[in-house]
């Protein structure tokens, strides 16, 4: 019973409102006709006065800002070539090293004593290759005295085998004799034959080149023994800032450990940060932008892009933005983090309208903009909002006379009436 009391009771009231909605609206009808009955009164707006405003560029934000990341210009490892217990320390964590300072020692008495035996073996190769050398003149000038003393028989041979020919047919000496004569000029051929041959060979065999390789070989081997032993002082790879290093006396290091510290190259240091693509527009194309730290914004600084990847990175989707800042007095710190402008201050001066100037329509933004003596319907591209004003993109430039008053009444084309008496003012910037 209950239920349905509380049903009537809501019917009640649902057709008592809409009584009251009916009766309004009939008092409203009736209030709105004219005495007498001649009709419903048709309510009359007076159109608002055309005015105009002469378009300016103005100030439409702050420089859009970035966090970035300071950074070392590069990164060298330390790395101990050789083995051993370290016997001094030179330099500590955090000081500022130049390229070739000797960070630390390690013992290198077995080092030493290498690089002086192979000293030896190069001075005993280097005397074995000078008496070589020395054996090999004095072989070929023997030989090659052996050659002019053939060469002198066979021709003494020749004139006496001539001489026996002569007198053989003046009846002076016997068939016999004249042989004989024959046999020696021939041993003397064989002889001169002979020795040229030895002398021959001689010349084309080298007769050092086993003791001059072996020079080379020792020679070699102190150099490598030298550059083992340089590698007993390990030296700082370039200039820049020690950290990572904790190499105490007494420690023992090994080549196969890998690093044991690292310099940070501070001149030129990086300012480095990821960029979103609505912001990589804005970079896109510039050669440097303006950085601060944010402890001290009034100091602020130009630097040079060095790098903007060309593409987004897959894994961040972001691009990388590199500047490179000369830092010769090392006043910038690897591990701080800076600001860097995007845009300047020029570049946020932009064109700018009232935004009661604008008509939409659907999807579409108009203005009107009065174009000697008519006015102009102008479709726009419409960006930033800043306060009353509204960036604009394209459509209108500065100095142009906008409409900001009156522009829902106008048409295009419509010609200027003096009647309507447009106003124009300009924006302050």
């Amino acid at each position: 019973m209950k239920k349905v009391s509380s049903g009537k009771r809501q019917f009640k009231y649902r057709s008592l409102s809409i009584l009251s909605l009916l009766t309004a609206a009939a008092i409203l009808a009736s209030g709105c006709s004219v005495p007498g009955g001649a009709g419903p009164a048709t309510a009359q707006l007076a159109p608002r006065a055309v005015k105009t405003e002469v378009i300016a560029k103005r100030k439409i934000s702050n420089p859009i800002e970035q966090v970035a990341d300071v950074s070392a210009g590069t990164t060298l490892d330390v790395i101990a070539k050789a083995n051993g217990e370290v016997t001094e320390v030179l330099k500590k964590r955090g000081e500022y090293v130049e390229k070739g300072d000797v960070l630390f020692v390690i013992d290198s008495k077995d080092a030493v004593s290498a690089k002086r035996k192979s000293e030896l073996s190069l001075r005993s190769a280097q005397e074995t290759l000078q008496q070589a050398k020395d054996n090999k003149v004095n072989n070929r000038k023997d030989l090659a005295d052996n050659v002019t003393r053939s060469e002198t028989a066979h021709k003494n041979a020749q004139q006496d085998y001539n001489k026996m020919r002569n007198d053989y047919d003046s009846g002076l000496v016997t068939q016999h004799q004249v042989d004989q004569s024959k046999q020696a000029l021939d041993n003397a051929q064989m002889n001169l034959e002979s020795a040229q041959n030895k002398l021959s060979a001689f010349d084309n065999t080298d007769s050092i080149s086993a003791a001059q390789t072996q020079a080379e070989s020792a020679s070699l081997n102190l150099e490598d023994a030298t550059r083992a032993l340089d590698n007993y002082s390990i030296k700082a790879p370039g200039s820049g800032i020690l950290t990572d290093f904790n190499i105490v006396v007494g420690q023992n290091v090994s080549a196969a450990a890998g690093k044991v510290g690292q310099v940070q190259q501070v001149d030129p240091i990086k300012i480095k940060t990821e960029l979103s693509e609505t912001n990589y527009q804005l970079v896109k194309g510039k050669q440097e932008l303006v950085y601060y730290n944010p402890d001290e914004p009034d100091k602020k600084g130009t630097a040079k892009i060095s790098y903007l990847a060309p593409i987004m990175s897959a894994t961040t989707k972001t691009f990388t933005l590199e500047l490179e800042v000369p830092n010769a007095d090392h006043l910038l710190q690897p591990g701080k983090r800076f600001m860097v402008q995007l845009t300047t201050e020029t570049e946020e001066q932009v064109v700018a309208i009232p935004t009661i100037s604008v008509i939409r329509e659907e999807s579409n933004t108009f203005v009107f903009v009065k174009q000697g003596d008519q006015y102009q319907k102008r479709e726009v591209k419409l960006g930033r909002i800043s306060g009353e004003y509204q960036e604009v993109l394209d459509g209108v430039k500065d100095g142009e006379e906008l409409v900001v008053t009156g522009q829902n009444t106008l048409k295009d084309g419509q010609k200027v009436e003096s009647s309507q008496q447009p106003t124009a003012t300009t924006a302050a910037k």
